[in-house]
């Protein structure tokens, strides 16, 4: 790297970074020109009230042979001081900023914020400028695409589901990482935390004329003394996904390892009974002579749970071997049990699950139980996550009284003395509660709140069954070894008016590329629920193995068209599970 004085100036293969002395921006240029102009004063709000820079120091520069690093300190209306670092390398620049002082974090803002240190260019609210084509969100939405227009927002999170702002639930989270395309190449921006740290909610890219980052915590962590915030590492790719394995890549020596290797029948086809379920609801309340009409079908969907029986599955599972259709594993879906909360198997409609699983076991096949993450039907208010009027929202994984049922619980659903069942497919986990003013019995909050939830699950199941699997469609690397296969999620969001031009093969190719390049070393579910009819569905069965474990949802016919399977699909799904089987 070479700098020179005045501006400071350092320039790396990939890129020049150049800090102008009349202003407080960070120029990133990189071969084809100027990419982004970013206002280095983050701030960071707490609930005592708005951050904004007061006064600045002069940049320290500090050079090893491998990286420079330049160190600027600012005064604050909320903290004692703040301290930014740029760590610049050959192939990255890494931004961090560290708070001195005492306060719950709100929202923390990376390259934006009040200033009213720089006279010369006013006071208020700065942001950051940009020269980007397209971005590059890998956390999918409703409408199938991964791109979005840098004059718009963009939103990486936990949460979310099928209302509107909030179709961007289909995985909670990806990593947190967005890239923009510059003349030449693509510029990541990537959220770096440390193992404990992963105290935020969402990841948010507030575009326009300029931009900034947001990053909301919620009130929910203290900062005392000194708190060093997550890093930002920018790095510069030749592709989008390059950029967003780059961001993997050096998140990997902070990650936690896969807690085993994948067992074998993990990698068998999977039927899971949903979308079956759905078949049933649909054909006792839904007829598609004037076509397929999404929302009349979904009027049906609360329905489908109840034809979660033995009768059913025992049925289903019949007419598949019927047709030599014998998947390794099967998932009986929501809803088996009597409640979300504590999954005790409904009798009404499961009078012998144990003696369904050992039948499944004597055929060579495993089977997983579904469960509605954070619901919390059943579970006494004291072991909830409570709303700021004291209503019970969800359950709450810090409270040890709710972490002694769940463990119990998953005993009773893995061991050889309860259900004897081999794993779960952990569903709805983006009802994760989030935002201000929820309380709850300990202290953790955000990606270490998913986390826990889900260690809880997967401790235990690994406890009574050393190869039980657990799915969740959470491809986080933070998540790595508390969840063993990640799912692609639902194919459409039927309550999104559009959804009848989303191209579902594309979408779903694209989740897959997300989900190998976040998780290299999980297995991916790839689905098979909702689809737009029976074509849509041959081609996904088709391209199913080139993208993960084939998964199969229906068992006589799709559900929203109410179209029958034929002799000729039962074959495309048997010689489709042949050849992947012999990969």
């Amino acid at each position: 790297m070479t700098q020179r004085l005045g501006d400071i100036t350092i320039s790396a293969p990939g890129y020049t970074l150049t800090l102008p002395s009349d202003r407080p921006y960070a120029y990133v240029d990189t071969p084809g020109g100027r990419v982004a102009e970013l206002f280095l004063l983050s701030t960071a709000d707490s609930t005592r009230g708005t951050d904004a820079t007061t006064a600045v120091e002069e940049w320290q520069r500090a050079e090893s042979d491998t990286a420079t690093v330049l160190t600027l300190t600012a005064g604050s209306t909320i903290w004692d001081r703040r301290v930014y670092r740029l760590r610049c390398t050959d192939d990255c620049i890494q931004y961090t900023a560290s708070l001195e002082g005492s306060a719950a974090l709100a929202d923390v803002t990376y390259f934006g914020g009040y200033n009213a240190a720089h006279p010369r260019w006013g006071a208020g609210l700065f942001h950051s400028g940009h020269r980007f084509g397209r971005g590059f969100n890998p956390e999918p939405d409703a409408a199938g695409s991964l791109w979005f227009d840098p004059l718009t927002e963009s939103t990486i999170d936990l949460g979310g589901g099928p209302l509107p702002g909030r179709r961007h639930w289909f995985f909670t989270p990806a990593p947190f990482c967005f890239a923009f395309e510059a003349d030449e190449g693509w510029l990541g921006f990537g959220l770096e935390a440390e193992p404990g740290r992963h105290r935020f909610t969402e990841f948010r890219y507030r575009g326009g004329d300029g931009f900034r980052l947001t990053v909301p915590y919620d009130g929910r962590t203290r900062a005392d003394g000194s708190y060093v915030l997550p890093a930002i590492g920018l790095t510069f790719a030749g592709s989008a996904y390059d950029a967003l394995r780059l961001h993997v890549e050096r998140l990997r020596f902070g990650m936690p390892k896969p807690s085993r290797d994948p067992a074998r029948w993990w990698r068998e086809p999977i039927f899971c009974g949903w979308g079956a379920q759905c078949h049933a609801a649909a054909a006792n309340g839904y007829r598609p002579e004037n076509g397929p009409d999404a929302g009349a079908f979904m009027a049906t969907l609360p329905f489908a749970a109840d034809f979660a029986g033995q009768t059913n599955y025992e049925g289903w599972v019949d007419l598949l071997d019927r047709h030599g259709v014998r998947p390794g594993t099967v998932v009986i879906d929501d809803k088996w049990q009597d409640t979300y909360g504590d999954n005790g198997v409904d009798p009404r409609k499961w009078p012998d699950l144990p003696g369904f699983v050992a039948r499944r076991h004597e055929a060579g096949q495993h089977v997983l139980l579904w469960i509605k993450a954070w619901d919390r039907e059943g579970i006494p208010d004291a072991e909830c996550i409570r709303t700021g009027a004291g209503r019970a929202l969800t359950v709450d994984p810090t409270n040890p009284d709710f972490e002694r049922r769940l463990r119990a619980s998953v005993r009773r659903m893995i061991s050889p003395h309860g259900y004897d069942a081999d794993g779960f497919k952990i569903d709805f986990t983006h009802r994760i509660p989030v935002g201000p003013g929820l309380r709850l019995h300990g202290d953790c909050w955000g990606l270490e709140l998913m986390r826990l939830y889900l260690a809880i699950i997967h401790d235990e199941a690994r406890r009574s069954k050393p190869d039980a699997l657990v799915i969740a469609h959470a491809p986080h690397p933070y998540l790595s070894d508390v969840v063993d296969m990640v799912r692609l999620n639902d194919m459409l969001d039927l309550s999104l008016p559009r959804w009848q031009h989303v191209d579902v093969i594309t979408a779903m190719r694209r989740r897959a590329d997300v989900a190998r390049i976040s998780r290299p070393d999980a297995l991916i579910d790839t689905d098979n629920w909702p689809v737009p009819d029976r074509q849509t569905w041959r081609a996904y069965v088709r391209a199913q193995p080139e993208m993960g474990v084939p998964a199969l949802y229906f068992a006589g016919g799709i559900d929203l068209t109410q179209e029958p399977l034929g002799s000729d699909d039962y074959q495309l799904i048997r010689e489709t599970w042949e050849r992947y089987r012999l990969q």
